[in-house]
């Protein structure tokens, strides 16, 4: 194929996915990294990685051509994502700037330097945090509820926008959580929480999630590089199986090897405890219930996960094991 794909943010969790399907795929990825100390370790977990640029912040890069030269296909997956510890006075506005700003100069960029297909990796929270009887569509009426996801939004409108005005080929994926080996965030910290096998209160209401490993998600961004019938097109993605909280955690104790104590408590006194704390977010993100439909992506695409959700769990506690093995080796 030999066709060049930038990737944005290629030193971030799922860019080095991207990075490994594309090579593996024929294609010649171009690394967008945001410092040159990145480049190295990018290179290292990334056999046969050659090229890379720094884009630094994008909306203070006046060179952004140059690293779009002979590209065909940009995969944009530099984010400005959620923030445990907010120190933005105005944080609406600074996802606006890395999300909806930083994206229009890349995209503009793009379309100046003659780049075909322009793939951005939105989020499931357009369509809202939760689902109650009928799992979130691509046509269903965005509803956006924090400043993540109104970015993110913004930015697909401006995508859209620019696609009517220049014919760019714009692709939006929308993914629900992700995980896999090197994964950071609510997802490590849940197999820490697990892997310290302390009881859990929690509820006896079930609930349903949809999630994706990084290697689906990489698997199916590649497929939109060189598909056809993508273009003007959103995507909702996921694995093969929904799971609910309480059997993910039943899972993650089984592949680690702990025991796993769920102590039943009301819903109502976990969703209080949650407000005083001011973690009612946090609570909703494992309570409530989000299912996509992914049927747009696997018949008009003919695409199918690789990787069963259960394969990815495993490869993913595997990596947990080595990486709790290094820490205590670097403590000691």
């Amino acid at each position: 194929m030999n066709e060049r794909v930038l990737v944005t943010g290629a030193d971030g969790f799922v860019g080095k996915y991207v990075c490994r399907k594309l090579i593996a795929s024929g294609f010649i990825p171009h690394a967008g990294v945001r410092t040159l100390q990145l480049w190295p370790e990018l290179q290292r977990v990334v056999p046969g990685l050659t090229e890379y640029s720094l884009l630094g912040d994008l909306n203070a890069n006046p060179e952004l051509r140059g690293p779009l030269a002979g590209v065909s296909v940009v995969v944009h997956l530099a984010a400005r994502v959620h923030v445990m510890r907010e120190s933005a006075g105005d944080p609406l506005q600074e996802y606006r700037r890395v999300n909806v700003d930083g994206t229009k100069s890349i995209a503009l960029a793009a379309v100046a330097a003659g780049v075909r297909r322009f793939i951005f990796v939105s989020t499931v929270k357009v369509h809202g945090e939760s689902t109650f009887e009928k799992p979130f569509r691509e046509d269903m009426t965005p509803n956006p509820e924090d400043a993540y996801a109104v970015s993110k939004w913004e930015a697909e409108e401006a995508l859209r926008s620019l696609a009517s005005e220049s014919g760019l080929e714009v692709v939006i994926v929308r993914p629900p959580l992700v995980y896999g080996p090197g994964v950071r965030g609510n997802f490590l910290r849940l197999m820490r929480l697990v892997d310290r096998a302390l009881p859990l209160p929690w509820p006896k209401r079930g609930n349903c999630r949809s999630m994706i490993g990084a290697d689906n998600l990489a698997d199916f961004l590649v497929h939109c590089v060189h598909h056809s019938r993508v273009a003007g097109q959103s995507f909702l993605v996921k694995d093969p199986e929904d799971i609910s909280t309480r059997e993910l955690i039943t899972r993650l104790g089984q592949l680690l090897a702990r025991p796993v104590r769920l102590v039943p408590v009301p819903e109502a006194l976990i969703r209080l405890a949650a407000r005083l704390t001011f973690k009612e977010e946090a609570a909703n993100r494992v309570l409530d219930s989000l299912v996509i439909d992914s049927c747009r992506a696997q018949q008009d695409l003919q695409w199918a996960p690789p990787v069963p959700l259960d394969d990815g769990l495993a490869a993913t506690c595997r990596w947990y094991r080595e990486l709790t093995l290094a820490e205590r080796a670097k403590a000691s």
